[in-house]
């Protein structure tokens, strides 16, 4: 049986055709071991800096429970799609249930939400550690960072709640297939048997102010920073604050530039090939390299991980 039988027949399919990565039997299963081992040490790199955090006293401050909060979110982020991505390899069908799509199309973006909000929350510590140094422990106090994380894993599963739950109830026709590794709220709704401007308005219109609004409090609370840095006298102390902020900004330019281009710029300049290439970078590249970003310009942060891993300078 081959998979093109399979979308000649779509009628019969109970649920969306993810057509993913399409090519050779071989080519499939050097993708699978290729995903397999970025999905395995994105586990490793984010779980270690969980694991730091959690057995570290030193590391028991708001910078780095925000820290251990973002890599475990980024755990989840790629788990959402990778495993699929991979079974979807091995597939002949390439079939996903109505079920399974939405319920990835629901954790993906609720978790891509978080991801937003989480990276707003850690600018704002930053700018609280470098502005406002004397009033840092008094303001971010545990209590307030606590609260502050749980409102990113509330906000971000609510955000797409009510969209999705609209979308999940439409009627779909033609070929139900996606041409992309996830169910995605563009080849989704172009499935519809009838357009619906009020959800995909809602729908752009949510995902615009999660970006920007976010994104612009990130460049706010560094502009701040950048201005109490170039006040700071000494050359040490400007470049202890550029390399705690540094690896932050790093991670923030990596996500927000590849989101931005996925979702602020207009569906029809994009073709499928680029949608699933600036997909991956976000979804899966990212949350790769951010525990080596962190760990490279952290020293706090690697003589965590020498300790950890029983690592003697």
């Amino acid at each position: 049986m081959t998979g093109i039988n399979v979308i000649r027949n779509f009628s019969t399919i109970p649920g969306f055709i993810l057509l993913g990565f399409p090519g050779s039997r071989q080519s499939q299963i050097l993708l699978f071991m290729l995903f397999s081992v970025i999905y395995i040490l994105t586990l490793m790199g984010n779980g270690s800096i969980i694991c730091a955090v959690r057995w570290d006293q030193r590391l028991h401050t708001p910078m780095y429970i925000l820290l251990a909060n973002f890599s475990f979110l980024e755990v989840c982020y790629v788990t959402s799609t990778v495993p699929n991505m991979l079974a979807n390899f091995l597939s002949d069908t390439k079939v996903i249930s109505f079920s399974g799509c939405f319920l990835q199309f629901y954790f993906f973006f609720s978790l891509g939400s978080a991801e937003c909000f989480f990276l707003a929350i850690m600018a704002f510590d930053r700018y609280l550690a470098i502005c406002r140094p004397l009033h840092y422990p008094t303001v971010m106090t545990t209590h307030l960072c606590n609260n502050l994380v749980i409102s990113c894993w509330v906000l971000g599963f609510l955000w797409f709640l009510v969209p999705i739950t609209i979308i999940s109830q439409m009627t779909f026709c033609g070929s139900r297939i996606i041409d992309h590794f996830l169910c995605d709220p563009g080849p989704l709704l172009a499935l519809t048997c009838t357009r619906n401007p009020v959800i995909e308005l809602t729908s752009s219109s949510l995902s615009s102010l999660l970006l920007f609004i976010p994104f612009l409090f990130i460049m706010g609370s560094y502009i701040l920073v950048l201005q109490a840095v170039l006040r700071v006298p000494s050359a040490a102390g400007k470049r202890k604050a550029f390399s705690t902020c540094g690896s932050h900004l790093a991670v923030v330019s990596l996500f927000y530039s590849s989101v931005m281009v996925m979702y602020v710029s207009p569906t029809s300049d994009r073709e499928a090939g680029m949608q699933k290439v600036v997909t991956l970078f976000y979804s899966v590249v990212t949350p790769l390299v951010n525990p080596v970003i962190y760990s490279l310009r952290n020293k706090d942060m690697k003589d965590a991980m020498k300790k950890l891993l029983k690592i003697q300078n």
